[in-house]
């Protein structure tokens, strides 16, 4: 049956044009219940069970299915994931409904219902002849969809009678709409709220703790005080973002600081890019990433950034008063230069909410269902919620979802998800640290690994078209040791006419990873490797990444060549790109690379193409140089693990040597290389990375502290930066120069990807490259593979496909990659930290040198060199006296007592591991030199503030 819709719709040109909508109706789309002999199996994919063995309801004791709202699918989807929840009808309608309005939970629905164990049907009901209702004259799409979710729900009851009238089987209709309801049941439609549904599940008294609470009423704070203004409705944010009295932005939190947060203007132009909140009632009940409208403050009400370090720690969660003598803190006087635009949350135009990890804090008052719940993110606010699981949660990590946060309540309102692990449990942590950081790393699903080759694997030859056998080339690999995923090979040979052939030949990841399928959507979405200190998140599956990509040593692998013919003074005369076979003849690490370099009795061929690239290497960095290439520092570090308990035994920061370097620069070479072959094809769509110059501001930090050790550093340009950081040495401080590296690091902007048609600002400030992609890694890199593509298509080894050459398409995806890569950073670094307090937890109480890189107003943060550690030494404690603090933001210098700190001066402090907080355990450090009476402690005395969490205490004392 055929029903169709005519209408008119005007053109951009002016004209009109006649279009005609077609539905078709069918019988033949099954009901979804096995055995049904009216729809004779017409049912694919996931079926319902034909006898419902689910939780027995105290309110629907007969065998049921249920049939919920788009309401309940969007805001219970945690009730609906649990395993106790199956046999659930989904209808058309209502999954349209939920794909408009949120692509996450239709993310999460879509995988539910492909979980055959759940049972859960998807059922076509805007198709099917019996159920498709016509919108009526006056009825809005909201009432006409509920009317259509209400005919199916009727049509299932009368429907299922006719399989069995004995087996009694019902469909429940689960609603949250009390209109919906009430015309359910007159219609006679068993119905029920998500709420009352779930409590007659006796059997399973945990789903409770997930409902998602969504009526505001129920949870006011007893005082009824209101302590937040009122948000705006969408449409007069909208006015006023047009006439320009509001400005949209995104919402960043401060880890530092809870009463502190800033807005990042979107828009183009680059003045007034932020906006400074200050207190409680500014921020407005925004979240950290919510997208807001703001309104500017007058200028006589602008405040300076805060230099104080406040955390959220107060056991009593509504105490307003108190939250008010903190804000004053803040408003410290600030000279004018100081001030910034300062502004107040007037509406929400986009939450971005997501699960949290973290601990519960349990209420104090006894049987008290209600508790506050403290994420492992400091910039998220602590969450209220009702568990009847509470000491059974204590001392686990959880996650946590927020559901709302009205205006009379200190603290937004959420619902218990999941139960984690233990706290300090590594498996637990490593899990957190993952989901917080949003790295996806769940096991690959099936649908991706069906596309990869089929074992056993060999070069065939159709693998050889367009391919240039190199497989007699003397390559070899240069990697840290226990690498296996294996992306990079070099060779260096004399040519004939006395000059030198180059080839750095990268494994060819796009040979088996096709545009658009599984596998390639997999790994677009996960867009990086994650490297964690025991662990790697593979953006692509381990039969790639560590086999059939893996540039290993004596076997046949494929390639992409990037080749150089180079005079002895390391300038290219000719490049090629080929794809390529070839057989690496060593895999070695830097530390054997380098000793074949130095060792005189070794002379094969392997080691004299090394000593060649070496020597090449040192000729083109001294080249970069001088062109204003920064060498900066960062402390890495390495832990060496106990190989039984993999518990970290020791910590030393990572030894570079000259082989590092080599293998460097012609991966640099390389990815320039390419970066002009493909801008030079594709001028409008080649993905490309670059390094924005830092504003002057940036810099303000490091000329001033290059200053307090009477040196001068020069910014205008990256070549004078570079040539007065080697010039910053002092004989009497040799470390110095090292420190002033690290803190240029901490001044530099984010390197991103970007597509060369939607940008004109290419170089790379801190390569001094005109122009930079990334081409070397695309085992670990999805960037890569794209520039893969391209190099492919521009030498004419492969064809192209629509995506490729769509400069928004890749704009997206660069913008995910972006995202993607500073998340993946976040994670190894939250990993290290993890693994740098396992290794004091086992160490005990040390005392070490260490530097001061920043003076804050209540704390100074040091660099322990021996362990390339960072901390904060605070000097306003809890229930201590405080001490007399003056800071000069000017010089930088913090003034404790008759004691003045600058900026990398070297202290000793004492290290310790903080179990205090159980949720965030964190290296402590106080100060043991210079001694300052009532701050410094002795180096040998343990702090007895460092409680260990109660359990534990009494544990020992048994």
């Amino acid at each position: 049956m055929l029903k169709s819709k005519t209408f008119l719709k005007k053109t951009r040109a002016g004209g009109v044009m006649k279009i005609v909508r077609e539905h078709y109706l069918r019988d033949d789309i099954g009901c979804g219940a096995p055995g049904c002999a009216a729809c004779d199996g017409a049912h694919e994919g996931p079926v319902l069970e034909p006898q419902p063995l689910d939780p027995a309801s105290s309110l629907c004791p007969r065998p049921h299915y249920l049939l919920p709202d788009t309401n309940v699918l969007l805001h219970q989807i945690d009730v609906l994931e649990d395993p106790a929840i199956r046999n659930v009808i989904v209808l058309q309608t209502v999954l349209q409904e939920v794909r408009n309005r949120s692509a996450p939970v239709y993310k999460r629905i879509r995988d539910v219902t492909n979980n055959q164990e759940k049972h859960f049907y998807t059922f076509t009901n805007e198709h099917h002849r019996e159920t498709y209702v016509e919108q009526e004259q006056g009825e809005n799409a909201n009432d006409r969809n509920d009317r259509a979710i209400r005919v199916a729900a009727k049509w299932y009851n009368e429907h299922l009678k006719k399989i069995s009238a004995e087996n009694h089987l019902q469909v429940i209709f689960i609603t949250n709409d009390k209109k919906n309801k009430e015309k359910a049941i007159e219609e006679g439609i068993p119905a029920f709220t998500c709420e009352e549904y779930v409590k007659s599940l006796t059997a399973n008294p945990e789903l409770i703790d997930r409902l998602a609470c969504l009526s505001e009423e129920g949870n006011e704070i007893e005082s009824g005080r209101i302590i937040f203004s009122e948000h705006l409705p969408l449409s007069k944010l909208q006015q006023g973002i047009k006439s320009g009295t509001y400005l949209q932005g995104t919402f960043r939190a401060s880890r530092e600081n809870y009463l502190e947060a800033t807005v990042w203007v979107h828009g183009d132009t680059e003045d007034d890019k932020e906006i400074i909140l200050q207190g409680l009632k500014n921020l407005n009940r925004a979240v950290h990433e919510d997208i807001v409208a703001v309104e500017l403050l007058p200028k006589n009400q602008w405040v300076a950034p805060s230099s104080v370090v406040l955390h959220d720690e107060g056991q009593n969660e509504d105490d307003v008063e108190k939250e008010e003598e903190r804000e004053r803190i803040l408003k410290t006087a600030a000279n004018e230069k100081m001030l910034k635009p300062t502004g107040r949350v007037v509406g929400i135009i986009k939450r971005n909410w997501r699960p949290y990890c973290g601990m519960l804090s349990k209420s104090d008052i006894k049987e008290s269902r209600r508790h506050l719940f403290t994420p492992a993110d400091r910039r998220i606010p602590r969450i209220r919620i009702e568990t009847r699981q509470a000491s059974a949660l204590e001392g686990r990590r959880i996650i946590v979802a927020i559901d709302g946060w009205p205006r009379n309540s200190r603290y937004p309102n959420g619902h218990f998800v999941k139960n984690l692990g233990d706290v300090g449990d590594k498996e637990t942590e490593t899990e957190v640290l993952l989901l917080e950081h949003d790295v996806p790393h769940q096991p690959f699903s099936q649908a991706v690994l069906s596309f990869l080759p089929k074992m056993p694997w060999s070069i065939t030859e159709k693998d050889m078209k367009n391919r240039e056998d190199l497989r007699h080339l003397c390559v070899c690999s240069v990697d840290p040791p226990g690498c296996t995923d294996i992306d990079d090979a070099l060779h260096c040979r004399e040519l004939e006419n006395g000059n030198l052939e180059v080839g750095v030949h990268i494994a060819d990841v796009s040979h088996f990873i096709r545009p658009g399928n599984a596998l390639d959507q997999e790994s677009a979405r996960r867009g990086t490797t994650v490297y964690l200190c025991e662990k790697r998140i593979d953006m692509v599956p381990e039969l790639l990444s560590s086999n059939l990509c893996s540039l290993r040593c004596n076997v046949d692998r494929l390639a992409f060549s990037c080749i150089w013919e180079m005079n002895h003074n390391a300038e290219i005369l000719k490049v090629r790109f080929t794809k390529s076979a070839i057989n690496s003849k060593a895999s070695l690490t830097y530390a054997e690379a380098q000793m074949r370099i130095d060792s005189a009795a070794m002379n094969d061929e392997i080691t004299t193409s090394l000593r060649g690239l070496n020597k090449l290497a040192k000729i083109l960095k001294k080249r970069r140089i001088e062109k204003g290439a920064l060498t900066l520092s960062s402390p890495e570090v390495r832990f060496h693990m106990d190989s039984e308990t993999h518990d970290p035994i020791d910590l030393q920061t990572k030894e570079l040597r000259e082989t590092n370097s080599m293998v460097e620069e012609f991966m640099l070479l390389a990815n320039i290389s390419v970066a002009k072959k493909i801008h030079e094809e594709f001028s409008e769509h080649a993905l490309l990375r670059k390094h924005p110059a830092p504003p002057p501001s940036n810099y303000e930090i490091l000329v001033k502290a290059a200053k307090s050790k009477n040196l001068e550093i020069k910014t205008d340009t990256a070549k004078s930066l570079a040539d007065s950081l080697d010039r910053a040495d002092s004989p009497t401080f040799p470390y110095l120069n090292t420190l002033l590296r690290i803190l240029a690091t901490r001044c530099m902007m984010q390197a991103v990807y970007f597509c060369s048609g939607m940008d004109n600002d290419f170089h790379h400030y801190g390569l001094a490259s005109p122009i930079y992609t990334h081409f070397t890694s695309p085992i670990r890199r999805y960037a890569d593979i794209i520039v893969h593509r391209l190099l492919a298509v521009a030498i004419g080894a492969d064809c192209t496909y629509p995506e490729l050459t769509d400069k928004h398409k890749l704009a997206d995806l660069c913008k995910n990659l972006n995202f993607r890569h500073k998340m993946a950073q976040y994670a190894q670094r939250a990993s290290v930290a993890f693994h740098t307090q396992l290794f004091f937890k086992s160490k005990g109480i040390v005392s070490e040198e260490a530097y001061i890189l920043f003076v804050r107003k209540n704390a100074i943060v040091v660099l322990i060199p021996k362990y390339g550690l960072e901390g904060t030494v605070f000097f306003e404690e809890k229930d201590k006296p405080k001490p007399r603090l003056i800071y000069d933001d000017e010089i930088p210098s913090l003034k404790i007592e008759d004691t003045v700190f600058h900026i990398f001066d070297k202290v000793k402090v004492k290290i310790m591991l903080d179990s205090s907080n159980l949720q965030h355990q964190k290296i402590r450090m106080s100060l043991v030199e210079p001694q300052i009476p009532g701050i410094s402690i002795s180096a040998d005395t343990p702090n007895m503030d460092i409680d260990e969490p109660e359990r534990k205490k009494k544990k020992r004392e048994k």
